[in-house]
């Protein structure tokens, strides 16, 4: 009995133990790399007239710049024509800056600072817009390229993504030079012509800038928005991606003897391998883990989350199997964790009483940082061995982005400009999806995806769907956010 009684008491000490340590860390626990705003002097607003700034992006949403893949379907005039209302529209940002046009409509912008030692800005808002899916059109409140100003917002396509950001970039310019304002520091605007498809326009201004040997102080580019309802506490929250997923897409093909499909093959042809294959694949996906920007929104927000939430988030080492299962109970926050895999696409024979000589399907990959294509290929391929089948990338795989900093100085100007706007806490994450700013990473070391717009999380779906729009408020937001910012980098 006395030996049971050690054993209890040690268990138990034990337990006290930890959960004396659990207590500490949570009540000591500091943010990783988390840094003080307090030294940036943010610039106020300068004045400008919030029912104008609606009437051009609706002028700018009637300008049909629709990226297709196939570039065929593309209409060139648009383009032009967008290029002549900036101009025409921003007269004052266009006499302080100079023009340049690379790849076939990608506009680059400069900005002159008086201080040639000091690092230029990168701000980023590319000029075209996904097409609406056809038969959709009568489901808008108002017709997708209307630019219809109604209901407290400018509607239609491009409205959010990225005409919002565009038009809204420029009007704070534009505000800026009819007050005199001269930068210190160069101030580059960089706008893609086919974000939405090929990002030409953004690979040929990113070699344009690096020929120059441009090292910019940061890259600011659309990704993330403020939540007006976060899933942690509740409140805004204000997130800026410091990376994004790498792209990719393997196809998977599967060769058969083909024929007639009253006498199938004993195994069931390629379409039966294929399927196998393509299981297989699915099935063998990459672990969840916390860490890395996928964390970070999460590690950052701890300090004003719930006490088991925080107490959880400083004590990775005794709750990360819990954290991994939370976070991951919902499509988007396991995006946040891990590389995910997607099988899009299926190609089998071209009339169902034929067997098919070969089988294909499409599998998309968002490569979490970490990961890398090589590693993807390698997963690919330990997964469907054995199968008669062939693995091989679409396209070139576009990699990872790295992290960018939380302690820079372009992260500091960025946070407390957009904490001082938004009203929010600032946080950063990981951007799922793939951005033009991937393509400026030789630029600067530092690259950050945020566009000033508070959204809830339902609204989120509107974007690329139907009935996007603007509201008036978000508009005045990312006019001033603009504008500050500008002022407060560059001035």
């Amino acid at each position: 009995m006395r030996l049971l009684s050690r054993i209890a008491l040690a268990v138990f000490l034990a337990v006290l133990a930890v959960i004396a340590v659990a207590l500490v860390r949570t009540l000591t626990y500091r943010p990783p790399g988390e840094v003080s705003t307090a030294d940036v002097r943010v610039v106020p607003a300068a004045p400008f007239d919030v029912a104008q700034a609606a009437q051009h992006l609706s002028q700018a949403v009637q300008i049909q710049t629709v990226s297709h893949q196939d570039l065929a379907d593309d209409q060139p005039d648009e383009w032009r024509k967008l290029h002549d209302f900036l101009s025409a529209t921003y007269p004052a940002a266009h006499a302080a800056m100079t023009r340049e046009i690379v790849g076939k409509n990608t506009l680059v912008y400069t900005w002159k600072g008086s201080n040639p030692a000091l690092a230029p800005i990168v701000l980023m808002a590319h000029q075209d817009v996904v097409p609406v899916t056809a038969g959709t059109e009568g489901d808008w409140k108002h017709p997708p390229f209307s630019g219809a100003i109604a209901d407290g917002a400018v509607w239609g396509r491009g409205s959010i993504d990225d005409k919002g950001s565009l038009i809204t970039l420029f009007e704070g310019a534009e505000a800026l030079a009819r007050t005199g304002f001269k930068p210190r520091r160069t101030v580059i605007i960089v706008s893609g012509e086919d974000e939405e498809t090929h990002g030409t326009g953004a690979r040929a201004a990113a070699a344009l800038l690096k020929s120059r040997g441009i090292k910019a102080q940061f890259v600011l580019d659309e990704g993330l928005v403020e939540l007006t309802d976060n899933p942690v506490t509740g409140g805004k929250l204000s997130l800026i991606g410091t990376a994004e997923k790498g792209y990719a897409t393997l196809k998977v093909t599967a060769r058969a003897e083909g024929g007639h499909s009253s006498a199938p093959p004993r195994d069931g042809g390629g379409v039966v391998e294929l399927s196998k294959a393509v299981a297989a694949i699915a099935d063998h996906g990459f672990p969840m883990d916390f860490r890395g920007p996928g964390a970070a929104m999460l590690q950052s927000v701890a300090p004003r989350a719930p006490f088991v939430v925080r107490m959880a988030v400083a004590n990775p080492w005794l709750f990360k199997p819990m954290l991994i299962r939370q976070i991951g109970a919902t499509a988007s926050g396991a995006a946040l964790l891990h590389t995910t895999i997607a099988p899009t696409m299926l190609r089998g024979s071209p009339k169902e009483n034929v067997l098919p000589q070969d089988a294909a399907a499409w599998i998309n990959y968002r490569i979490a940082p970490g990961d890398t294509s090589a590693s993807v290929m390698a997963r690919a391929k330990a997964a469907v061995r054995g199968l008669p089948v062939a693995l091989a990338w679409v396209d070139a795989p576009s990699e990872p982005s790295p992290v960018s900093s939380t302690a820079s100085g372009g992260w500091k100007v960025i946070s407390a400009v957009a904490s001082q706007v938004t009203g929010a806490a600032v946080a950063p994450s990981l951007v799922t999806a793939g951005t033009d700013s991937r393509y400026l990473q030789g630029v600067a070391s530092d690259v950050y995806r945020f566009q000033p717009m508070a959204f809830g999380l339902a609204d989120v779906e509107m974007i690329h769907g139907t009935n996007e729009h603007l509201t008036l408020a978000n508009l005045q937001q990312c006019v001033q956010f603009y504008a500050r910012l500008i002022a407060t980098a560059a001035g």
